[in-house]
């Protein structure tokens, strides 16, 4: 059922969702929402949902799979019942203090804000999120965390926070979707509309996101027992690393046994598995924020940068500052590269 504190008290049944696209944002979580929604007001043969597509000045944006989109007005000019946010982790306003005071004022007037994967990042920078949990997409936690350290986080992928609603991915919006359709228009229509996109499976709040144990082709949490407890504790110790036999006695197996478990299943030692998963964080900030190397290996806990690259190089093939290089070679405006901007303060703490 959608939650109570997301209903926006229109006076009519039609709901106008506004969906705000930053350069770069995912084009599969903007046509995951509304596409359900048109699929709605055909099968019901009622304007129920209506949206408009939004960018900070009305200008053109490219998705990041470089599909241009033009949106129908810009932010300022935006009334709408709900503010959905789409982009990248590193958007940002132009001008930070007009489009955070827009956010802001949108906010008092009632409408419902929300964000999509890397949506969550501006809308938290707009200073609107405080004292509400996110739902963070788990291939940012660790960007989010290091920006966000005070910020409550979840790994489920649909986060109602009385009038705010944040969502992990593509397949959660869709979700986010029908609950908007089940409350608007009854569990038929909502049903239907599944069917029609041969959606299987209706997730509500509650469940968690689906995460890929590293190199293997399995997620998290079919990872079999002990072996899903000895992950879980490798990923809350990744700037302080613990060691193997610490965690062996946390949860009571030998090291030999949990050798094994991890070669029959990964492949790899439990030490080169917890090398990985520490790589896989480093290479969030190396992606998403302006950290030097140096405070990087540090934050994954290693002495120093050159043992951090020598590891980073071996598993991703190219330097952590070619990574960067890289990355930022897809950050253009006005034909201009953007590098990585996320400001960073605090040692990386793990939500």
């Amino acid at each position: 059922m959608f939650p109570e504190s997301l209903e926006r008290s229109t006076g009519n049944e039609h709901i106008q969702l506004g969906f705000l696209v930053f350069p770069g944002f995912p084009m599969a979580c903007l046509t995951s929402m509304i596409e359900p929604l048109r699929a709605a007001n055909e099968i019901s043969d009622r304007n129920a949902f209506g949206w408009t597509l939004i960018s900070e000045m009305g200008d053109p944006v490219d998705s990041s799979a470089m599909v241009r989109f033009h949106p129908d007005r810009a932010l300022a000019e935006a009334e709408v019942d709900y503010l959905i946010l789409l982009s990248p982790p590193n958007a940002r306003f132009t001008n930070p203090r007009h489009g955070n005071g827009v956010l802001r004022a949108l906010d008092r007037h009632g409408a419902i804000l929300g964000g999509v994967s890397g949506g969550v990042f501006p809308l938290v920078r707009a200073g609107v999120m405080a004292g509400h949990v996110a739902s963070v997409h788990w291939c940012y936690a660790s960007a989010f965390s290091d920006e966000f350290p005070d910020y409550a986080t979840t790994d489920e992928v649909i986060m109602p926070d009385r009038r705010r609603v944040t969502v992990s991915g593509a397949a959660a919006a869709f979700d986010l979707a029908l609950m908007l359709i089940e409350k608007r228009l009854g569990a038929d229509v909502m049903t239907e509309v599944a069917c029609w996109f041969q959606h299987p499976l209706v997730r509500g709040e509650g469940v968690r996101q689906k995460i890929p144990a590293p190199r293997v082709a399995v997620t998290s949490d079919m990872l079999p027992d002990p072996l899903g407890r000895a992950v879980q504790i490798m990923s809350e110790n990744l700037e302080d690393p613990i060691g193997i036999a610490d965690i062996c006695e946390q949860i009571d197996i030998s090291p030999r046994h949990l050798e094994r478990l991890f070669k029959k299943l990964t492949g790899k030692s439990p030490l080169v598995y917890y090398r990985n998963l520490r790589m896989a964080a480093a290479r969030q900030l190396v992606m998403y924020s302006n950290r030097s190397m140096r405070e990087i290996a540090e934050a994954i806990g290693y002495a120093s940068a050159s043992p951090f690259r020598a590891r980073y190089t071996e598993i991703y093939g190219l330097s952590p500052e070619e990574d960067r290089r890289k990355i930022n070679m897809f950050r253009v405006r006005d034909n201009a590269p953007l590098p990585s901007t996320i400001p960073v303060r605090t040692p990386i703490s793990q939500p």
